[in-house]
């Protein structure tokens, strides 16, 4: 795990585990992952669906569905306090108030049938025990934060009155409500379009900066890992597979998957060419080989790689790949 000095890391993560125990087998959703985020600090983790990401999410906020889902492993030590220790009372007051989430898509994450003013005003009542003459002010202010015109009138309307980036922009307010040390953002521009994408990840990063908030921004968008995050963490199939700063990642990927994800972007001004394609299918979770999961997949692959489980193992400073034979030196 790339380490970060002792008093900057918000968040420290050892081996998790998140299983998912079903008729047809266990699910090894996310197995063995080592993250840290710093304070202040965009981490960005970028996967293709289903690889563990949003379980790691929701594995932070003990949020997994029991049953069938259950984290079996490791430790999640948020501001030197193990999460899988706390009682459910004690979670409760972690959530929201310490650690937020924005949810990939808002219309399902928000209540239909109450006015989004409403919503965030329930978040101060929680967390914060205001009462209701003290939390309008609040609502207003958050929601002017987040750059929502008219935030009077927009606090009276129920959620399918907003369009898609004013009802991600309310998410954004209730998420930063309460100033919370650590904020995950789960494909937050999955649904919108590119110019409403940009205006939520560049407010996303203002609020952030200025509040110091520690951020997990989740996607497989490599466009927008490039643009937020100063770190990146590539997962597949429920471990981590390269992690490096977002320059060494882009310039030097090491490991066979993120060359494919990479090489798979079109380049704006190159000469034209055929985008690269990953052949196969990710493994299924309840059936993973032995060795590297990404050897069926991989031109490089050799023997070894199909038995021995390859360790997470250090090239340069802050650069780790989960590869026998990293590819040294070439970039995308």
């Amino acid at each position: 795990m790339t380490q970060l000095p002792a008093d900057s890391e918000i968040l420290k993560i050892s081996e998790l585990q998140t299983f998912f125990f079903t008729r047809e087998g266990i699910i090894k959703a996310v197995d063995g992952l080592d993250l840290a985020v710093g304070q202040g600090e965009i981490l960005g983790l970028v996967g293709e669906s289903g690889c563990g990401k949003s379980v790691t999410a929701l594995s932070i906020l003990r949020l997994v569905s029991s049953p069938p889902g259950q984290v079996v492993g490791g430790r999640i030590e948020f501001m030197g306090r193990n999460l899988l220790e706390l009682g459910p009372q004690e979670m409760r007051k972690v959530r929201g108030a310490q650690i937020s989430m924005i949810f990939q898509d808002p219309l399902t994450a928000l209540n239909p049938v109450k006015t989004v003013g409403f919503q965030i005003a329930e978040v101060f009542r929680f967390h914060r025990g205001m009462n209701r003459a003290k939390r309008l002010p609040e609502v207003i202010r958050m929601l002017g934060a987040t750059e929502i015109p008219a935030p009077e009138e927009r606090a009276k309307q129920y959620p399918h009155e907003l369009s898609g980036g004013l009802r991600q922009r309310v998410m954004i307010a209730m998420a930063l409500a309460c100033e919370p040390s650590l904020l995950i953002a789960d494909e937050p521009t999955t649904a919108l379009d590119v110019t409403v994408q940009a205006q939520v990840l560049k407010l996303i990063k203002r609020l952030c900066r200025e509040r110091q908030t520690a951020v997990i921004l989740i996607t497989h968008d490599m466009g927008v890992i490039a643009n937020m995050c100063r770190r990146v963490a590539v997962m597949y199939a429920g471990r981590v597979v390269e992690h490096a700063d977002v320059f060494t990642l882009f310039a030097s990927p090491a490991h066979p998957y993120t060359n494919g994800l990479l090489g798979s972007l079109p380049r704006v001004g190159l000469k034209q060419r055929r985008l690269h394609c990953i052949e196969g299918l990710p493994p299924r979770l309840d059936r993973l080989p032995p060795g590297c999961a990404f050897a069926p997949r991989c031109a490089r692959a050799a023997e070894s790689c199909r038995h021995d489980l390859p360790p997470l193992t250090s090239l340069s400073a802050g650069h780790q790949v989960r590869c026998h034979f990293p590819v040294i030196g070439a970039g995308a």
